[in-house]
């Protein structure tokens, strides 16, 4: 007999009750590290005392009005978000997925206000994810993940991440743009060179094609710089965004530049919820706390500490971590047994972390956790390597 809740997850057999900065409690009382941070979602921990207050105060005031009227936290989100970044303008909506069909459909306007309307196709990469929906499925590309749904949608091209080359290949009539996350998340913590990204502009610019960046995993702060791209200084005409960016409540956007943007014009795209003042309300107190004088320095600092210790840790446990992947607070150790054994053993030894491709387990700290807390996380990463290596005995 099927569940009330569509079983469409394979969940853990545990309910939580609260919350509280790093940390999760269940319903029995037990208390798990949260290295898991709702899948790099809770950027600023759990039940964040300025979130909290600024929910309490919008939700007291004003929930919901429909885009049919200006909402005046977007636009003062909007206008803080693109002094932070390379965007001139956004689009508000509910979720990554969301944000990455929207910026298909800008990159497409682009190209057919600019007299290209064949030009429709985006070279994405192999082990990207960018959503569920059916067009950021077929960007994404994972056979595993379209099974069943019909033919993936047309104009997705997939090459190999960090080869120029192949992309370069790839460019054809129909080319409209390219599609990459700085980071692979889901893909196992995967990241672009520097070079790779300048590559990608330079092929952009050369063939009048938009580049495209999935920061719904890097930007906010998560890699200890406001966006992933910021490493490389290679920016984007499109992008989108999400997770980090309300804290926990369901928000997310595509920026551009003005120049990509020239075909969003009235009419081009909607959103019932998107950026409704508590959703916008929300974001701007999850800014007031990031871009706080030494935030983000402190997240790369505690990032290279963290880095440091699970370097460490598979040094000295080599026959169950094999390497440390990412920077910041998004980053990854690619283990010898199965990730999924991983994760289980984590949480039976009170501590929760997604899985990823390419056998890698994901460690997402809160933003705000301090080493105290990376501290305590990596004791149990180390207790769980020692409990493998007991059991291969």
């Amino acid at each position: 007999m099927i569940t009330a809740v569509m079983p469409t997850y394979g969940r853990k057999d545990v309910v939580f009750e609260r919350g509280e900065g790093s940390y999760l409690y269940a319903a029995d009382g037990r208390r798990y590290v949260d290295f898991t941070s709702g899948i790099a979602v809770n950027a600023l921990g759990h039940c964040h005392p300025y979130l909290v207050k600024a929910l309490a105060e919008q939700g007291a005031k004003l929930w919901h009005t429909s885009n049919l009227f200006r909402i005046g936290n977007g636009e003062k989100l909007a206008k803080r978000l693109t002094e932070v970044s390379f965007a001139d303008t956004m689009f508000f909506c509910n979720s990554g997925a969301e944000a990455i069909e929207g910026g298909i459909k800008l990159i497409r306007k682009y190209q057919y206000m600019n007299g290209q309307p064949k030009r429709y196709k985006l070279i994405c990469f192999q082990a990207a994810f960018h959503g569920r929906l059916l067009n950021a499925l077929s960007a994404t590309g994972n056979e595993k993940y379209l099974e069943g749904f019909g033919p993936p949608a047309p104009g997705y091209l997939h090459a190999p991440l960090n080869n120029t080359n192949v992309v370069r290949d790839m460019v054809d009539d129909e080319t409209a743009g390219i599609l990459v996350e700085p980071i692979q998340g889901e893909g196992g913590i995967r990241a672009t060179t520097t070079q790779f990204l300048k590559d990608l502009r330079a092929i952009c610019d050369e063939y009048g094609l938009l580049l495209f960046y999935d920061e719904i995993h890097t930007g906010f702060g998560r890699t200890g710089k406001m966006w992933g791209y910021d490493w490389s200084g290679v920016k984007p005409d499109v992008a989108a965004i999400a997770k980090g960016m309300g804290g926990g409540f369901p928000i997310g956007a595509f920026m551009a530049t003005e120049k990509a943007a020239v075909g969003m014009v009235p009419g081009t795209h909607g959103s019932t919820y998107g950026g409704n003042p508590l959703a916008t309300g929300v974001a701007n107190a999850v800014l007031d706390v990031l871009l706080a004088p030494g935030f983000i320095d402190g997240v790369r600092e505690r990032g290279e500490y963290l880095k440091g210790e699970l370097e460490k840790l598979c040094k000295k446990h080599p026959k169950v971590f094999v390497e440390q992947r990412g920077t910041g607070f998004l980053q990854g150790i690619r283990c010898v047994p199965p990730a999924g054994e991983m994760v289980d053993k984590l949480q039976s030894l009170g501590m929760l972390v997604p899985p990823a491709g390419e056998n890698v387990i994901r460690i997402f700290p809160a933003l705000v956790a301090d080493k105290a807390i990376l501290d305590e996380g990596v004791a149990i990463l180390e207790k769980a390597a020692l409990s493998f290596e007991a059991a291969s005995k």
